[in-house]
């Protein structure tokens, strides 16, 4: 016997939710039937993957090994679907799109809103990370068709560049810092509360490696995992923080300033192999709304 997608996906579907019975009822599948299909794949995979508990289920040391290969199967048998599709020339279907939560928040809208008007019936599914590393792996594993991210380095696969992204500091309305408006030396920040994000997130690694490349570590007041939200705390006078100029609405209007050094992130837009005419033309459509957006 084989193990089927059906019993891959039930099994996901149970760890996901802790439990059996709100699995099966999100599946619309009996919760017998549900655990039929778990326990004939634990018989071909020779052991037990769930330990069922009182208020709930929990992996056993084999299941744990077994789920990122789960996921990873079912990831690519989506992406097959959908591929399929694209490459007979059918302009519908769904394509995964990797990138970070600051991008998500600060270049794509505008981007997507470009890509709707042409592919209206190409549904877009963001997968979304806090760290590059993360959306590297997740690329590899096959979980996205295509990813906006970082320049990664030593990508084996289709690369485009599409700029560097500037990042700025932010403050309350009315705040004095040191330096010439409008910039502002990182060195002269040394003193100042910030407004950082939790690790591991690739922001604070950029915030950290700023800091440390000025002389000094930033005196943390606050962190928080969104850069939406590192804005939003600054402007209320929490600290100053530093962040992708794109994020900043028009409307804000607490103090922007650039950091002196500039501090820049090279993005791409890259594919694990030749992408097909959908997948490409996304790509083109990113590209040419995201430079813009960074210019």
């Amino acid at each position: 016997m084989t193990v089927s997608l059906r019993q891959l996906e039930y099994f996901v579907a149970v760890v996901d939710d802790g439990s059996f019975t709100t699995a099966a009822t999100r599946l619309h599948v009996s919760q017998p039937g549900l655990s039929h299909q778990i326990q004939a794949l634990e018989r071909q995979l020779g052991g037990p993957l769930l330990e069922r508990l009182s208020r709930g289920v929990r992996l056993t040391p084999a299941g744990r090994i077994a789920l990122p290969h789960a996921r990873t199967s079912l990831a690519h048998a989506e992406r097959a679907r959908t591929g399929a599709l694209r490459a007979s020339g059918i302009d519908a279907g769904e394509l995964h799109v990797g990138t970070l939560y600051s991008i998500s928040v600060g270049i794509l809208p505008a981007a997507l809103r470009t890509w709707r008007a042409t592919f209206p019936d190409v549904q877009v599914r963001l997968v979304e990370f806090r760290r590059s590393d993360d959306l590297v792996a997740a690329m590899e594993a096959g979980q996205a068709d295509v990813a906006v991210g970082p320049t990664p380095p030593g990508w084996e696969g289709p690369t485009r560049e599409i700029g560097a992204e500037q990042f700025v500091i932010t403050a309350a309305p009315g705040t004095i810092l040191p330096g010439t408006p409008p910039s502002v030396r990182m060195s002269d920040l040394a003193e100042q509360l910030w407004v950082h994000y939790t690790p591991p997130s690739g922001l604070a690694d950029i915030l950290d490696a700023a800091c440390e490349e000025a002389g000094f570590q930033p005196r943390v007041a606050v962190r928080t995992e969104q850069s939406a939200s590192a804005l939003n705390l600054s402007q209320a006078g929490l600290g100053i923080t530093l962040l992708p100029g794109n994020v900043i609405p028009a409307h804000f209007d607490g103090t922007v300033l650039s950091p002196d050094p500039p501090v820049l992130r090279m993005l791409s837009v890259y594919t694990r192999v030749r992408a097909d005419p959908i997948t490409e033309a996304f790509v083109d459509a990113i590209s040419q709304q995201t430079i813009s957006v960074l210019q």
